[in-house]
């Protein structure tokens, strides 16, 4: 029997490409919305009709092309950039607590792009984006230093707090530098929270090479990061090598996160919470912990979740916004605490 045909253990099965259509139909609806929504409502038909270059009039022609397709977009790369980069840390490190913002990555970027505008003057985007991605390289290598040391080595719960500990130890300095400039305050208050607003077209296009090589070298993990859940021992004798695969996991974390939190800030939680419910839509469509779907529906889930808290901070609070990062904190804060107490995660 085919594993897409297999059934799954309390409940129906799903069938793979009901579960396919079913996500990418919820996505297009979201950014539908994504698009209507806002300080001034457009009607979904009039959306459809200006996207199809037959819009009703030219201002709405001006909101759909010139705020909400850009906004949209970028909640789609970024979205599935830090979808991307959770699985694959969860996955690498055999952690369900990893996550770019919990693990410091995202600030470890921050700090490295505020030292960069604040410190060196860099203002365009491909001068502190090199910050970024050393920034995110040299946070993951801290935390897993400090969560490495003690009698029982690695574990979970040392590896959380590790990078709890660094992204508050990094938060504290990026706020001391931004402190220093009434100007960069003002400009790092918004986009440290989370925000994908007043963005233009030529952002997503600015990022996108670096996420296009992040999201293929990701994916390109997939076989092996099923052999690595076996054990290394395992892994190598199926042929896989550990340590490659390992090095070409951190490049691909490292070019999604920085680049993402380069243009939209440190948004946490979302690579936390999108694989785990990627793993329960995969075990009800009978697929199993297999990385060659859980990676792409954490691609697809994660834009979901961006889009929706997108979404809610621009209704919840008429007339202002509430910025989509403190929106996914809400959700992400609580499922962490639960994942913490459920998991039975090993001492500290």
């Amino acid at each position: 029997m085919a594993v897409g045909d297999r059934k799954v253990s309390g409940g129906k099965r799903v069938r793979p490409v009901v579960l396919v259509t079913l996500l990418s139909t919820v996505l297009a609806g979201l950014c539908l919305l994504s698009i209507a929504v806002g300080a001034a409502g457009i009607p979904l038909d009039d959306v459809v009709r200006a996207l199809f270059g037959h819009p009703p009039s030219r201002l709405v022609d001006n909101i759909v092309w010139t705020a909400r397709v850009p906004r949209t977009t970028l909640g789609l790369t970024a979205g599935a950039a830090l979808g991307l980069a959770g699985a694959l840390m969860q996955a690498l490190t055999r952690n369900p607590l990893a996550d770019p913002g919990v693990l410091g990555v995202s600030a470890g970027a921050s700090f490295a792009i505020v030292v960069a505008v604040g410190v060196f003057g860099f203002g365009s985007f491909y001068g502190y984006v090199w910050f970024a991605f050393a920034g995110a390289l040299a946070a993951s290598v801290l935390v897993y230093f400090l969560g490495g040391l003690g009698r029982s080595g690695l574990t979970p719960v040392k590896l959380a707090l590790a990078g709890i500990a660094v992204t508050s130890m990094l938060s504290s300095l990026t706020s001391a530098i931004a402190l220093t400039d009434p100007d960069a305050l003002d400009r790092y208050r918004f986009w440290s929270a989370g925000s994908m607003a007043d963005q233009d077209s030529t952002t997503v296009l600015r990022i996108l090479p670096f996420l296009a090589v992040g999201a293929v070298l990701a994916l390109a993990c997939a076989p092996a990061l099923n052999s690595l859940a076996l054990g290394d021992d395992v892994a190598a004798s199926l042929g896989r090598r550990p340590g490659l695969v390992r090095l070409q996991g951190v490049a691909a974390i490292t070019l999604l996160t920085g680049a993402s939190v380069a243009v939209i800030g440190p948004v946490v939680f979302i690579g936390l919470v999108v694989p785990h419910i990627a793993r329960v839509l995969a075990r009800s469509a009978g697929l199993g912990p297999d990385h060659r779907w859980l990676l792409p529906l954490s691609a697809v889930l994660a834009p979901c979740l961006l889009l929706t808290a997108d979404i809610l901070g621009r209704v919840v609070a008429r007339p202002t916004e509430v910025q989509a990062g403190v929106i996914v904190a809400f959700i992400g804060g609580p499922f962490f605490i639960a994942l913490v107490r459920r998991q039975r995660l090993a001492e500290v």
